[in-house]
């Protein structure tokens, strides 16, 4: 093969992707290949004619044999073409071509283009079939295209686009690009970069929030619904689905699937998928693992839109099992359809529009405004059963199962627009994609909260494995943190918290009033209060025993509507004489109206867990609905759910903070750095390499020589200015926290000789640092750690053994705001050392933000940098000064939530 012909078998495999569109349904796209050439000439063959005409600029009814091997026999490099399908069929196909020379001249129209090296500038085309036009799918192609472009060193893009094809024209013009235009009869020139910007990478991340909520939505929201695997064997789990269909009374027709009975309880029955007369929408698998295959082909020729796969013996059974999975889900989605499971409870909808329960669970709570997510199918009934008993309506409810196709992130999606969802609950075994979660995560919970309870610290179930990573529990805490996701320790402490969310308003504040009967519960309540880190705005009141329901009713009244009051804490003890009843309605009917609406309130009452009925405000279908008062067995659960309100308010309304960076970066001279020292294996950097790659994000150094002899240090130190400090060029050493290897404050030349003898006696080396003296200040260390599924993180902390041993840092994911940057310096548990502690002079804290910000920069631009630490930096009065740094390079990691949108 010549050196200019196309090799076809260079096949870039990190081009597939399994896309969302924006009704809801999936395609595959890959690269094209030689083989696709018959299913490229039946694509065009069912083009319309006026489809033609728009793309061809002419009517070009049929490919010639020459063309079709030419649109079919790419590079990869300079000729590159992506094709979407739908099972077998090509739907869609994007290309683009480099130009150059006469090529190029023909086609640019701006001064920019015009100046462009040859093979940055590509002209981009793609067509899609008359039936799937308005799904998204030429938006999606331009988004894989440009990533592809820029991997191959393509810069710019151009188009030619007839003006009375307004459909290709919106595409280029609401990518959020910044495209230039130029019309030359009926043509419209269009050019543009395609290095993602700001407005690009938001509208990505809009069209994918929509597309994957409309896919969540159209599962949640079925017109139709099979049971394939119904039974007439109560024993068996189609049964239970079925049943539990008929009961909940789902708005639409159900159709059992049973090849040996005409009828399952009642219902007239269908041997297969393919023979029910009507559409279906959502099919509930419940068969043996070995058979979901055959059942997979009649739903897919059954043109069935999403399963839930209830049956198990798949990845959590080992490898076959793992690779009957993936082929189901690769199956599925080249298909259209989504996939809740296997090994799934099933999913729920309360809406009484729809009144789905195609899942396992027999108890279903009450209506209400709660959305959960759940991984765990067998503790998936026993949340919806302690959901009911305690009064938590819930919107909707999905148990994933083992999380093969959706996921955790895909409801997150659906509940940011979903108008019936106040509040989201999840319980996650484990992370299929963090760095995503933690992007929709930090966007719901300023609307929404969300409240998650992560198990598998220790361990991940063997189901999971396949489809999640790795993380540590510090990068969990600190994306959780960063995210403003109510983080709990229980599943009790989950339902604790969303009673509080789902009824109750938001505090205002930290001040929290107490009131009851008994003082020793009063005085629990407001020890717990304190340890929480709220304030008492007075103290605990007692009304005493005896008091009549009238007065104890008053009392919270009085409370509740006092000006430094943001929160109401309720305790109660039973008398005798009185029922606790009475009590219970006086205390709901004093906190309903006026103040008492607008403050949330909790309490400690009749010893029941929930929302009892005499405190309960009932919602549309009777279920406690907002207003309803949350009842604790004990007053410190009671403060504790309180206290996480308290926080999450306060999350919410502190400013959000902005993306920066700093002006004066040079991220080019940096890749050309890096990409001159990288290689296959990590690599650590020398000291000139940190120094050169530090200073392209503008960070300096404290100047320093390395010196071999005590001549060389005298005059290193004379010329970098006294007083000096002397280091071995041992890291072991020069670390120690006794300062064995170091000498500081040397004032002059016998001073130098003599600290040299010393560090050379030390460490058995002829080397040294020999570095001008910093300002005194306090010793903190601005790290890069690449963590396998958040990406990198930036960490802070003071040095010291203590804080080593305490683990005492603070973490953030990349990218920071610059209010991420000033939490993170301020999150230690030291950090009060820097702000003045017992009269001391305070550190610029905001120079430490800033080269936080620059730091996370450099790694936003470079994934190579595998890990960095400025230590020690010198935080004063005066700034923040580096006086050391290490890096190493190697290979970048996977990012699975950077580049254009794609499913995991």
């Amino acid at each position: 093969m010549s050196e200019t012909e196309p090799d076809p078998f260079d096949y870039p495999r990190q081009w597939e992707a399994d896309v969302v569109l924006s009704d809801g349904g999936t395609a595959h796209l890959r690269p094209i290949t030689p083989d696709d050439a018959e299913r490229l000439r039946a694509f065009h063959g069912r083009l319309s004619e006026r489809t033609r005409y728009l793309r061809y600029f002419g009517p070009y009814p049929r490919i010639p044999d020459r063309d079709l091997k030419r649109f079919t026999t790419v590079d990869h490099q300079h000729r590159v073409a992506l094709v979407a399908l739908l099972g077998d069929e090509i739907v869609a196909v994007g290309r683009f071509d480099r130009l150059s020379g006469t090529g190029k001249a023909a086609l640019i129209k701006s001064p920019v283009s015009a100046q462009a090296p040859d093979g940055e500038l590509a002209e981009v085309a793609f067509v899609v079939e008359d039936p799937h036009q308005g799904r998204g799918l030429g938006s999606i192609l331009l988004e894989h295209l440009t990533a592809a472009g820029r991997e191959v060193g393509v810069r710019r893009f151009v188009a030619e686009v007839l003006a009375e094809n307004r459909q290709m024209v919106r595409v280029f013009r609401e990518a959020g690009y910044e495209v230039s235009r130029a019309f030359d009869e009926g043509v419209l020139h269009l050019e543009f970069a395609i290095d993602p910007t700001e407005e690009s990478l938001a509208v990505a991340h809009s069209r994918e929030q929509a597309a994957e909520a409309r896919s969540v939505h159209n599962l949640l929201h079925p017109r139709s619904v099979a049971v394939i695997g119904a039974s007439t064997d109560h024993a068996k789990v189609g049964h239970a689905v079925l049943s539990n269909l008929l009961v909940a009374d789902f708005a639409g027709p159900v159709y059992p699937v049973n090849a040996e009975h005409r009828s399952v309880r009642g219902v007239r029955a269908y041997p297969t998928v393919l023979d029910i007369p009507d559409d279906v929408d959502l099919a509930v698998v419940a068969v043996p693992a070995a058979r979901v295959g055959e059942v997979m082909d009649a739903c897919l020729a059954k043109g069935v839109k999403a399963l839930v796969v209830v049956s198990s013996g798949f990845a959590e059974t080992g490898t076959e099992g793992a690779t009957r999975q993936r082929e189901l889900v690769t199956e599925a989605r080249a298909h259209g359809m989504r996939v809740v499971g296997p090994n799934a409870l099933g999913v729920v909808n309360t809406d009484g529009a729809v009144r789905l329960n195609a899942s396992l669970a027999p108890t279903l709570p009450g209506r209400g405004r709660t959305g959960f997510f759940c991984q765990s199918g067998a503790l998936g009934s026993a949340i919806l059963a302690t959901a009911a008993e305690r009064g938590l309506g819930l919107s909707t409810f999905v148990s994933a199962g083992n999380r093969a196709d959706v996921s955790g992130n895909d409801l997150l999606q659906y509940w940011e627009t979903d108008p019936a969802t106040d509040v989201v609950l999840l319980y996650l075994e484990s992370f299929g994609n963090p760095r995503k979660f933690g992007r929709l995560a930090r966007r719901l919970g300023r609307s929404k909260p969300i409240i998650a309870v992560k198990s598998g610290r220790h361990a991940v179930r063997p189901g999971l494995a396949a489809t999640s990573v790795a993380v540590d529990e510090a990068s969990v805490q600190a994306l959780f943190e960063q995210a403003g996701v109510v983080r709990v320790e229980s599943l009790a402490q989950l339902f604790d918290t969303a009673l509080l969310f789902a009824h109750q308003p938001l505090p205002a504040g930290p001040r929290v009033a107490i009131v009851g009967n008994s003082s020793a519960l009063g005085m629990l309540a407001a020890d717990s209060a304190l340890a929480q880190g709220l304030e008492l705005a007075a103290e605990p009141i007692d009304v005493g025993p005896s008091a009549t329901p009238e007065v104890f009713a008053e009392a919270v009244r009085a409370a509740v509507c006092r000006e430094d009051v943001d929160a109401l804490v309720a305790v109660f003890a039973p008398p005798v004489a009185v029922p606790g009843t009475a009590y219970a309605r006086a205390l709901r009917e004093a906190v309903s109206q006026g103040c008492g609406a607008r403050k949330p309130v909790v309490s400690t009452f009749l010893a029941v867990e929930g929302v009892p009925a005499e405190l309960a405000v009932p919602g549309p279908d009777g279920s406690p609905g907002p207003g309803s008062l949350p009842s604790y067995p004990s007053p410190e659960r009671a403060v504790l759910a309180l206290s996480r309100a308290v926080r999450y308010a306060q999350w919410r309304s502190a400013p959000q903070g902005h993306f920066h960076r700093p002006s004066d970066l040079d991220p080019g001279r940096a890749r050309g750095l890096v990409a001159r020292w990288v290689s296959a294996e990590e690599v650590e950097l020398t000291d000139d390499q940190v120094r050169d790659l530090l200073a392209c994000y503008g960070i300096s150094i404290v100047p320093y020589r390395v010196v071999s002899d005590v001549d060389e240090a005298v005059a290193a130190a004379a010329e970098l200015g006294y007083p000096v400090a002397l280091k071995s060029v041992s890291e072991r050493l020069r670390h120690r926290t006794d300062l064995v290897g170091v000498r500081l404050d040397l004032p002059g030349k016998y001073a130098v000789r003599s600290a040299y003898e010393d560090l050379r006696a030390v460490s058995g080396m002829a080397e040294v640092y020999v570095q001008r003296m910093a300002p005194k200040g306090a010793s903190c260390v601005i790290g890069l750690q690449d963590d396998p599924s958040f990406g990198t993180l930036v960490s802070f902390g003071l040095s010291g053994v203590v804080s080593d041993l305490l683990g005492d840092r603070a973490y953030r994911a990349v990218p920071l705001t610059d209010v991420d940057a000033d939490r993170l310096v301020r999150a230690p548990k030291a950090a009060p050392l820097l702000t003045g502690y017992r009269g001391a002079e305070p550190a610029d804290l905001d120079a430490l933000a800033q080269l936080a910000l620059r730091v996370a920069a450099l790694a936003e631009d470079l994934p190579e940098v595998r890990s960095l630490a400025l230590e020690p930096v010198l935080a004063s009065a005066a700034g923040a000064f580096v006086t050391s740094a290490r890096a190493c390079l190697g290979p970048p990691p996977s990012r699975p939530d950077s580049g254009p949108r794609r499913l995991r």
